[in-house]
C-alpha cells in the first residue's frame, strides 16, 4: 500500500499550489524539498520512481490548480469560451474574444504535443534532486536576463486598476499568431523540472514587447487548459493501485492546493501590475546553487 502522510499532503499541496503559478517551478520544489529534507519525505515523495504514487499525488493537485484558476478567471473564460463558439459557429473571427480564443488554442497546440511525447521520459531521467537544482539556478539566470533585455527594449507598462481585464485581453488579441505560438511553445521548457511555465512563457511575451500584467495574464491564460489536461489525462491513476491507501490525502492536498493558487494568482496579478521578476530570479538562482551545493558537496 503507498504511504503518504497528512503533514507531506499539506505541506506539498500548499508548495504545489503556489509554485506552480510563482515563475520558480512547482515541480522543482516538489522534488527537491523532499531531497533536501531527506528520509521518508524522500522515499514516499519520489516522484521519478516506476508507477510511482507521489505522482498519482501531484496529478490532483494540478486539476485543483487548474479549477483554481478557472474560478478566478471565470468571467474572463466565459467569454473566451464564447468568442470560441461563435467564431465556429459563424465561421468569422472579427472580434477580440473570438481572435483571442484561437491565439490561445494555437499556442497551446505546441506543449500539449511535447507534454504526450516527453513527460514521461523527461520524469524518469531528469526528475532527480542534482538535475533539477541545476535546472532551478538556469531558471534564475533566464529571468534575470529575461528582465534585462526587456528593460534595453524600454517596454512601456499598461496601468494597473479596476476592470482592465478587458482591455487586457484586447491587447493581447492583437498579438500577432507568430508571437503567440512561440510564447505558448515556451512552456515546452516546464518539462525539465527546475523550469517555470509561467516564467518561460513570460520572459518571451517580455521579448515580444508585453507588459508584465499581459505577460503574466497571458501566461495564466495558457496554463490553465494546459495543466487541467495534464491532470485529467492520467486522473484513470487517482482511481487505480496509484491511489488505493492515499486517497484522503490526495483531497486535503487537492484542497489547499486550490485554495494556494488562489491566493497566489490574485497576488501575482496584481504584483506584476509594478513589479518585475527580478526578486524570482534572484530567489531561483541562490536556492538552485544552494541546493546544488548540498546534495554534491553533503
Amino acid at each position: 500500500m503507498a504511504h503518504l502522510s497528512w503533514l507531506e499532503a499539506i505541506v506539498i499541496g500548499g508548495l504545489q499550489g503556489v509554485a506552480e503559478l510563482f515563475p520558480v517551478s512547482s515541480l522543482g520544489h516538489s522534488i527537491l524539498l523532499p531531497a533536501v529534507i531527506g528520509g521518508t519525505w524522500a522515499q514516499d515523495l519520489d516522484v521519478s520512481a516506476h508507477e510511482s504514487p507521489y505522482l498519482a499525488f501531484v496529478v490532483g493537485l494540478h486539476v485543483a490548480t487548474a479549477l483554481a484558476l478557472i474560478v478566478y478567471f471565470r468571467r474572463d473564460w466565459l467569454r473566451i469560451v464564447r468568442g470560441l463558439v461563435t467564431s465556429i459557429v459563424r465561421r468569422e473571427v472579427v472580434d477580440a474574444d473570438q481572435r483571442l480564443a484561437w491565439l490561445l488554442v494555437l499556442a497551446t497546440i505546441p506543449v500539449g504535443i511535447s507534454g504526450l511525447l516527453l513527460e514521461h521520459v523527461f520524469r524518469v531521467y531528469l526528475s532527480k534532486p542534482v538535475p533539477t537544482a541545476a535546472f532551478l539556478a538556469v531558471n534564475g539566470v533566464v529571468l534575470l536576463l529575461g528582465e534585462r533585455l526587456r528593460r534595453r527594449a524600454e517596454t512601456p507598462e499598461e496601468e494597473g486598476g479596476s476592470g482592465v481585464a478587458v482591455a487586457a485581453d484586447r491587447r493581447l488579441a492583437r498579438l500577432p499568431v507568430r508571437s503567440a505560438v512561440l510564447i505558448g511553445t515556451a512552456q515546452v521548457a516546464a518539462l525539465l523540472p527546475g523550469i517555470s511555465r509561467s516564467g518561460a512563457s513570460m520572459v518571451v511575451g517580455l521579448g515580444k514587447g508585453l507588459s508584465h500584467a499581459d505577460a503574466a495574464r497571458l501566461s495564466f491564460l495558457l496554463a490553465t487548459p494546459v495543466i487541467l489536461a495534464a491532470g485529467a489525462l492520467k486522473l484513470g491513476d487517482l482511481a487505480g493501485p496509484l491511489g488505493d491507501g492515499i486517497r484522503p490525502q490526495i483531497l486535503v492536498g487537492s484542497l489547499v492546493s486550490g485554495v494556494g493558487a488562489y491566493v497566489s494568482v490574485r497576488f501575482l496579478t496584481r504584483w506584476f501590475e509594478t513589479r518585475s521578476m527580478v526578486p524570482f530570479g534572484i530567489y531561483c538562482l541562490v536556492a538552485g546553487l544552494g541546493c546544488l551545493a548540498w546534495f554534491t558537496l553533503g
